[in-house]
């Protein structure tokens, strides 16, 4: 079986409102600030990125709680923003404080 998980964490440096799919799901965007240092090649390097991501039903209740600059760790799978973009976004399972 093929895998796609991601643990990453970070900053949260945007939130928006909770809004619902049009089948009455919970829905929450954020967007994440990673800053780390990886080794690669034998090499440390310093890495920032910014990652999309979305909660949906009762993790999107607990994301709605949360608040810009707070530091969480989140776990999830990537997956195509929308069938229109192949742009990448995490969809969250659980986050966590950190």
């Amino acid at each position: 079986m093929a895998r796609n998980q991601l643990v990453i964490s970070g900053e949260i440096v945007a939130i928006k409102s909770m809004r619902y799919t049009p089948g009455g799901v919970a829905r929450v965007a954020l967007t994440l600030s990673h800053r780390s240092q990886q080794s690669e090649a034998n090499v440390e390097r310093q890495v920032q990125c910014e990652v999309q991501a979305l909660a949906f039903a009762e993790v999107a209740e607990k994301v709605a709680r949360y608040a810009v600059g707070q530091q969480v760790k989140l776990r999830g799978f990537l997956a195509q923003q929308g069938i229109r973009s192949r742009q990448l976004v995490v969809h969250i399972n659980d986050i966590i404080l950190e």
